[in-house]
């Protein structure tokens, strides 16, 4: 069983072991997550007929998927933080287990609530969503056949993507990492199988996915149900608290833009290109967009893996090891941004190969490469303030951060470059977005961290995000 002991291991043991304890699992964890949909996209990428239309299709998809993880992320992201600050001050406060269970609970009902509204609204406008959101007559049949099996699993995407924080949140880094494994495993195994040995091509790939997805939330349930989590989900803490969810808002909120607005952003792209390109741009945007995810992802793996770390200890009040590993974290997400940003221009035919064999297509796609992921070296930054101001309990900066990439930069430059510069102003938009957001978030990482106290508390101030 989880005990006391165990939880104040996080803020007395040696920084860097925990910080490679944490990192590794979730690192693998958000690595083997996005096998979701870049499995998915290789596989689709490589049918015998259709497929740069079947890619483009899904592609297609990806805003409306976003939009489903987003509101996951608003209920796990927003509630994780704070039950980790509260475990954190359960070594003063002997009330606050409770107050984080009642996080806990009120964020499980408001992911149920989600699935309920997210997968009826879909069903029943996705085709003229789907073509507001760029399919042509020539991809809709592919997306309409991806999402609406989709989006019958929509349940299990917000069991398991807004759920398992809870469980990094406890320090069960590994746990929490077995249960994106399981679901992503299963996909690697079952998307073949679906798609070309029982021919079902798009909508078999839905159908594995959501059946990974499935498996990914039943283990989730299982272990938050057990006496091994320090965070029992429980019937009786189930329930809608108005004064909990208006605290899991505030903080959800960040996530929740972060990932709403990439689904802006994708609609915007897509009509755009629609316009401007056609189908083959739409294909190259959706094969870039999965080489960002390759290079981003590990980053937020490791930031994610922290940002329960910053959590406790700030509850506890160790600000002397809130600010090492705040320092710590934004080192090594730069360094390892800037290595991404080496790799992926060093081989871009490789890696564009690996989601496409039309000639045509990966050539226009890496002549593109350079120029939308001009800027991946210093994403790290963003993402490591991000993470710290999240961390901190922080929701008003977290929220400007969020905002001020995508809303303020990223889609008026989207939408303005392309009368300048052509189709390829669309590409250039993200580049110019990422530099200035992440020098700014630099700038309010660095007065954040200036205000944070250079000793310990010892349990008689509190900080402010409480429940």
């Amino acid at each position: 069983m989880h005990t006391a002991s165990q939880e104040s291991v996080l803020s007395s043991a040696s920084i860097g072991r925990l910080m490679v304890r944490f990192a590794l699992p979730s690192i693998t964890a958000q690595v083997v997550n996005i096998l979701y949909s870049v499995v998915d996209r290789i596989y689709i990428g490589h049918l015998p007929d259709g497929a740069s239309l079947a890619l483009t299709g899904i592609g297609v998809c990806y805003p409306i998927l976003t939009v489903i993880s987003a509101f996951s992320l608003f209920a796990g992201s927003g509630g994780a933080p704070l039950a980790a600050i509260q475990l954190g001050k359960s070594e003063h406060d002997s009330a606050a287990r409770a107050r984080a269970e009642s996080i806990l609970g009120n964020s499980f009902f408001l992911l149920l609530v989600f699935s309920v509204l997210l997968t009826t609204g879909f069903l029943i406008f996705r085709r003229p969503v789907l073509f507001a959101f760029g399919a042509s007559a020539a991809t809709i049949p592919y997306a309409e056949s991806y999402l609406s099996v989709y989006l019958l699993g929509t349940v299990f995407v917000q069991i398991s993507v807004g759920l398992n924080p809870f469980i990094n949140a406890q320090g069960r880094v590994r746990t929490a990492m077995l249960s994106t494994v399981i679901g992503a495993a299963a996909n690697i195994i079952l998307d073949p199988l679906f798609i070309f040995v029982f021919g079902l091509g798009v909508k078999g790939a839905a159908i594995a996915t959501v059946i990974s997805q499935a498996m990914s939330a039943a283990w989730i349930l299982i272990f938050l149900s057990s006496k091994k989590s320090a965070l029992r989900l429980r019937p009786a803490i189930v329930r809608f608290k108005a004064s909990v969810a208006a605290k899991i808002a505030s903080l959800g909120i960040s996530p929740f833009i972060m990932a709403a607005t990439e689904s802006a952003v994708s609609v915007v792209f897509n009509s755009g290109l629609q316009k401007h390109g056609g189908d083959i741009y739409l294909g190259a945007m959706t094969i870039l967009q999965s080489l960002m995810q390759m290079c981003y992802v590990p980053i937020q793996g490791f930031t994610d893996g922290i940002q329960p770390l910053i959590s406790y200890n700030y509850g506890a009040e160790k600000f002397t090891r809130v600010r090492t590993l705040i320092r710590r974290m934004t080192a090594v997400s730069f360094a390892a941004s800037c290595i991404s940003f080496a790799v992926l221009n060093a081989f871009p035919r490789l890696f564009v190969s690996i989601f496409s064999g039309s000639s045509g297509l990966v050539a226009l796609t890496v002549r593109l490469l350079p120029v939308y992921c001009g800027a991946v070296w210093i994403f790290g930054l963003q993402m490591g303030a991000q993470r710290t101001f999240v961390g901190l309990g922080r929701a008003g900066t977290s929220i400007v951060v969020a905002l001020l990439r995508k809303v303020i930069l990223l889609i008026p430059l989207a939408l303005i470059l392309p009368h300048f510069t052509g189709v390829e102003g669309i590409f250039l938009a993200e580049p110019a977005a990422s530099t200035i957001s992440a020098v700014t978030s630099g700038i309010l990482l660095v007065l954040c961290y200036r205000k944070l106290p250079r000793t310990d508390g010892n349990g008689t101030n509190r900080s402010k995000a409480t429940v």
